[in-house]
């Protein structure tokens, strides 16, 4: 994927009382609570989780960065496997008090 889709799809629009609302690719809006944000390795992680969806087991989790030369914060999805999995297992050391993780 280039890095203009990407920017579509997870593109930050607003941040109120924890929630965040995202572009998707075709301009819908969803939105989603904030959980957490880190830094590992150089990289700022933002965790996400949908806000619509009562029964949301999964979390979401992008790689903050600029747009495009310009000063645009964006998040962007990560592809790389292991990249999202060292970012999963910091997020869950980080909120193992707050949350019952599966095995």
């Amino acid at each position: 994927m280039d890095e203009n889709k990407n920017y579509n799809e997870a593109e930050e629009t607003e941040e109120d009382d924890g929630i965040v609302v995202l572009l998707d690719d075709e301009g819908n809006e969803c939105s989603f609570e904030h959980l957490d944000t880190f830094e590992l390795n150089g990289e700022v992680y933002v965790v996400l989780l949908p806000a619509d969806d009562e029964d949301a087991d999964e979390v979401l989790i992008f790689r903050t960065g600029m747009y495009d030369d310009s000063d645009e914060e964006a998040l962007f999805p990560i592809e790389d496997p292991a990249e999202l999995d060292m970012a999963f297992e910091e997020f869950k050391s980080r909120m193992a008090d707050e949350f019952d993780f599966e095995e």
